[in-house]
């Protein structure tokens, strides 16, 4: 029985819609607490973006090449990563395979953390700790020198439900998106999670890097 012209449009229709669903959905990252975000990084650096382009990084499967972006990038410090400038960062090119969109006209600088690659570069997507410098709080900025490595070893725990609680000594439990309903809440903004002289591990607030017995004097 032969296809009416509307059955097919319909049809058409559908797969353009569950194709852009698709998309929309590829890319899907859960929040994490920067210090997280800071452990889990191979490099952290201080950048300004100063030029952009698309490269070709070889071929998939169907031997189709496989585009990126590729930003030059002038580093002012790293944080953390190895004992050589990064000089790019790596991208997929589009958001919805997670793609980052940065600024390249170099008047900005970033916080940017990812994946080491070999000769001094970088692959980012939308699930590293991206931000502009500018918008870091002062805890946050001081914190990348030495507070969030000696917390790596702890566990930050984020709470999906009221009320919650810490399984295990080496955890802290991360409230912001339960209690303020958002990301960048205070323990985000302003508290590193960081092990204790008995092995546990506690929030903590403060300006100078912690004492081994501090005291949970300001914690959440």
């Amino acid at each position: 029985m032969p296809f009416s012209v509307n059955g097919i449009l319909c049809t058409l229709a559908l797969l353009l819609l569950w194709r852009a669903e698709e998309l929309a959905e590829a890319c899907s990252c859960a929040p994490v607490h920067p210090q997280q975000a800071f452990c889990n990084a191979d490099v952290v650096i201080r950048a300004k973006v100063v030029g952009e382009r698309e490269v070709d990084s070889g071929n998939d499967i169907y031997g189709n090449p496989i585009k990126r972006i590729q930003y030059e990038v002038k580093q002012i410090k790293m944080f953390k990563g190895p004992n050589q400038d990064i000089e790019a960062v790596f991208t997929a090119p589009v958001s919805a395979v997670c793609g980052v969109t940065l600024d390249a006209t170099g008047k900005k600088e970033y916080l940017i953390s990812g994946k080491a690659e070999s000769s001094g570069r970088m692959h980012v997507t939308l699930c590293d700790y991206i931000m502009p410098w500018d918008s870091l709080s002062t805890t946050q900025k001081k914190s990348l020198s030495q507070r969030y490595q000696m917390g790596c070893e702890c566990k930050i725990v984020r709470c999906p439900s009221l009320p919650c609680e810490i399984s295990a000594p080496e955890e802290c439990l991360w409230t912001d998106l339960m209690i303020e309903k958002q990301v960048h809440g205070r323990q985000a903004n302003h508290y590193a999670c960081v092990k204790r002289a008995d092995g546990s591990c506690s929030w903590y607030r403060g300006v100078a890097p912690p004492k081994k017995e501090f005291l949970d004097a300001e914690d959440p």
